[in-house]
């Protein structure tokens, strides 16, 4: 029988699927390799106006930068011999950063810029900073007219809170010497000194009243207390009104102003602590006029004691001003035909309150006429209402 020849054996079953899986891979990773290929050609298309910075050891180069407002790329290499950092300033706020460049490599800053000038940093915080110049274009011009985004009121909101705590400062030093007058016994002098330590007060009244517990220590009416002006609980600025006018007695003051420097000095601490959103902003001053034209204006009851209204009514002023000062700049560009309406009822109130100085000093509010008191809380209330149009004009409502 003729010997057959030796069948050949198939691939086992295993290799077969091996063999197909490592075709797969392969087209898989060459599929990969050409998306790669084209996102990081697409990549170098979009970055081809990439703005290049060099940092070295004690400076950029260049380090003076202009580019057109809207997005802008800024690729920063690192010649130092340091991890670094590269920021954006507008003031103090920082627009852009980034953080722990490695020395001999590049990070790349993807930044929307507004027209306007800004500071660059520059590796080292002891080295030169440098400039960026950004200039307006079309598409800019047509953005300024929009709805500003949240970080337009950083800035205000910023600038809000150096004012609430310089102004907490000068409570602080203000009651200081209103305390040491009345350890000193010397009545005329405690009198003279509570009216600018009330002032102090009434200048960041609109944002110490959100801090219900505490403004009530602070700034309670005898009205608020089972047993007016004889409860024990009644404290405060209105107790020592109560005292240094009515009573016109500096026997037991002490510990009571000695309680009052501890609350003013707790509030600084408290309204730092406090975020405030944009939309707080003006509300808190719109809420704080309406009290005055509604209220306060023409029953006179608030300073019913020393009868120093008029200071409170001016201190107030101080801090609707103080407002709209930083606001005015997004105001310029969003809503400008706002900022007549405002700036003359701004300056109505001012004028109406004015016209009670005499020596600038302002007259006992006891003196100030019914008719007087009505002009002063429509006024209040105009301001109000036009204060109130703000948040509309900028974005804000329902936020």
């Amino acid at each position: 029988m003729p010997n057959q020849a030796p069948t050949q054996a198939s691939p086992p079953r295993a290799l077969r699927w091996a063999v197909a899986g490592s075709v797969i891979v392969m087209i898989a990773a060459g599929g990969l390799f050409y998306y790669a290929s084209k996102m990081a050609a697409a990549k170098r298309q979009a970055n081809h106006d990439e703005v290049l910075v060099t940092i070295h050891s004690h400076s950029c180069e260049p380090n003076a930068l202009t580019v057109p407002a809207g997005r802008a790329s800024f690729r920063i290499v690192n010649r130092s011999d340091r991890a670094v950092e590269w920021e954006i300033l507008d003031g103090v706020l920082v627009i852009e950063e980034r953080e722990n460049i490695a020395p001999g490599l590049s990070q790349v800053i993807n930044a929307n810029l507004l027209p306007g000038d800004y500071a660059i940093t520059c590796g080292l915080l002891s080295n030169p900073r440098g400039t960026l110049h950004v200039t307006p274009t079309a598409a800019s011009d047509a953005a300024a007219k929009a709805r500003p985004s949240m970080v337009a009121f950083v800035g205000p909101l910023s600038e809000f809170r150096v004012y609430l705590s310089s102004q907490s400062t000068a409570l602080i030093k203000a009651v200081t010497a209103l305390e040491q007058s009345i350890e000193a016994g010397d009545l005329s002098q405690a009198q003279a000194l509570y009216l600018p330590a009330r002032a102090a007060y009434q200048r960041l009244a609109p944002a110490a009243q959100r801090l219900g517990e505490l403004d009530n220590s602070i700034n309670a009416r005898a009205d608020y207390f089972e047993k007016r002006e004889q409860d024990p609980a009644f404290v405060g600025f209105h107790r020592l009104e109560y005292a240094l006018f009515q009573q016109r007695d500096l026997d037991g003051l002490a510990p009571l102003t000695q309680r009052l420097l501890t609350d003013v000095t707790t509030l600084k601490q408290q309204l730092l602590a406090q975020s405030l959103l944009p939309e707080q902003l003006v509300s808190i001053v719109v809420r704080n006029l309406n009290s005055i034209g509604d209220v306060h204006a023409s029953s006179g009851e608030e300073e019913r004691y020393s009868h120093s209204d008029l200071n409170g009514f001016a201190a107030n002023l101080d801090a609707a001003r103080k407002v709209v000062e930083l606001l005015r700049p997004l105001l310029s560009k969003s809503a400008a035909d706002l900022l007549p309406k405002i700036d003359s009822a701004l300056a109505a109130l001012d004028a109406q309150l004015n016209g009670f100085k005499v020596n600038d000093a302002y007259a006992s509010y006891d003196s100030v006429s019914a008719e007087q008191r009505k002009q002063i809380a429509d006024k209040a209330k105009a301001l109000a209402a036009a204060l109130d149009g703000i948040d509309p004009a900028l974005g804000l409502c329902g936020l």
